[in-house]
């Protein structure tokens, strides 16, 4: 009698369903079938992971069909993917390591002569024959001793604790799609309370298109004079001009330092989190 329930109250709501949505149940009913045929414990194929990543971003309610593995595995499938991808499109060699006998010679160097700097060491090395970039000089030259493992001054995390209140931070986060297209996420955060304050979706972001989401953030209620950011190229002039005129002191974090924006990196996780699910 149950069976016979649940088979009319499903007949009845699908009437009210459309026609795409009964197709991609169709799909995913008869998919988890036949990987079930397979055997008593079946191994998904790569092209059963496919299938549920392409369906997971094209059909809402997959999550609700999903029978034989749990949606986060499905979500993890696209990650990885997403990231297998990318990798293979931006491989390169990188720059090769030094020789160790160059990473010695650095080192006698740096301690035969104390007062030399890293691009003094490195125009030496070029003399010798030897083309290392200052970086990589500042890398293998060894610490002087008695030299304070962290800076007298206050750090930058300290800084920011003292500053919370009036300070806004902003980023852009990136979002995969089926496709392996990325569409970039403006978020903009008020650190006093961790409060978000705009959200907004574009595939093509531009420094006038930054500066607007800005001016739509922050409205009369908001008062706030500091605006943290990292050194992204889309934040040009025209972005610097329009925000100034809104009473913000720009605050840059370091080159590749997105610890320095640490509390907008926290918050930016559980949103693509969301993203990634929706």
């Amino acid at each position: 009698m149950s069976a016979l329930l649940v088979a009319i109250i499903g007949a009845l709501a699908s009437a009210f369903r459309s026609r795409a949505g009964l197709v991609a149940e169709n799909l995913a009913l008869l998919q988890q079938l036949a990987v079930f045929r397979i055997g008593r414990r079946p191994r998904l194929r790569p092209l059963d992971r496919a299938f549920w990543v392409l369906l997971s971003r094209a059909w809402s309610r997959w999550f609700d069909i999903l029978a034989i593995v749990k949606p986060a595995t499905v979500i993890a499938w696209h990650r990885r993917g997403f990231a297998q991808f990318w990798a293979y499109k931006s491989r390169r060699l990188g720059r090769p390591p030094l020789a160790p006998e160059i990473i010695e010679l650095i080192g006698r160097m740096a301690f035969e002569n104390p007062t030399w700097s890293r691009r003094r060491i490195a125009a030496e090395l070029a003399m010798l024959g030897h083309e290392v970039s200052k970086d990589s000089v500042a890398k293998y030259m060894p610490r002087p001793a008695g030299r304070p493992s962290r800076p007298p001054s206050a750090t930058w995390g300290t800084f920011v604790r003292m500053h919370l209140a009036g300070t806004l931070a902003i980023d852009f986060l990136t979002v995969p799609t089926a496709t392996f297209r990325t569409l970039y996420v403006f978020v903009v955060l008020s650190l006093e309370r961790r409060l978000l304050l705009h959200v907004n979706v574009t595939a093509h972001p531009y420094a006038t298109w930054a500066a607007q989401q800005m001016i739509e953030a922050i409205g009369p209620e908001v008062h706030a004079i500091r605006l943290i950011r990292d050194r992204d190229s889309i934040y040009g002039a025209a972005f610097d001009q329009r925000v100034s005129r809104l009473g913000l002191k720009h605050v840059r974090i370091a080159p590749r330092s997105p610890w320095q924006n640490g509390y907008a990196e926290d918050s930016w996780g559980s949103c693509a989190e969301n993203c990634s699910i929706m």
